[in-house]
C-alpha cells in the first residue's frame, strides 16, 4: 500500500487532522500552524502518513516532516542541509549532511515569512533534482 493511499479507510489529511486533533495541546496547535504555513508557501504540496504516523509533506520529493514529542514539535527538511537558511531557522539535526530540523517548543514563535521561503527553496531544490 502506497503511503498516500487511505488508511483505514482514511486519507493522509483526515489521519493529519486527526492527530492535530488528538495532541489537544501547544503541539496540536503548533502541527497545525505549521501545516498551513507550508499548504500557503506551495499550494501543490501533498500529505502523506508514514512511519507509523509522521505527516510527511512532498512535492517532487520529500519537503519536509513534522513529527511531535513530550516537549517538541519537530520539522525536519529532508534535503535542509543543501538549504541556504539566512534566517537561522534550522536549530536541530545540524550535525547530518542531508537533514535539517527546526525543533519547536511551548511559547515559541514561528517567523512565518522565513519559514515560507524555506519551504519554497526545498521544493525548488526538489524540482531541481528530479530534473536531472
Amino acid at each position: 500500500m502506497s503511503t498516500s493511499e487511505p488508511q483505514d479507510g482514511k486519507s493522509p489529511s483526515q489521519l493529519i487532522d486527526e492527530r492535530i486533533s488528538q495532541l489537544g495541546d501547544w503541539r496540536g496547535e503548533m502541527l497545525g500552524r505549521l501545516r498551513t504555513l507550508i499548504r500557503q508557501a506551495d499550494p501543490d504540496v501533498v500529505e502523506e502518513w508514514k512511519w507509523r504516523g509522521v505527516p510527511v509533506w512532498p512535492h517532487g520529493g520529500i519537503i519536509c516532516t513534522g513529527e511531535t514529542y513530550k516537549s517538541v514539535v519537530k520539522m525536519t527538511f529532508a534535503k535542509g542541509a543543501a538549504l541556504d537558511d539566512p534566517a537561522g531557522l534550522f536549530n536541530a539535526s545540524l550535525e547530518g549532511n542531508t537533514r535539517r530540523a527546526i525543533d519547536l517548543h511551548e511559547g515559541d514563535t514561528i517567523d512565518e515569512a522565513a519559514l515560507r521561503g524555506l519551504i519554497l527553496a526545498a521544493v525548488t531544490l526538489n524540482a531541481t533534482r528530479t530534473r536531472r
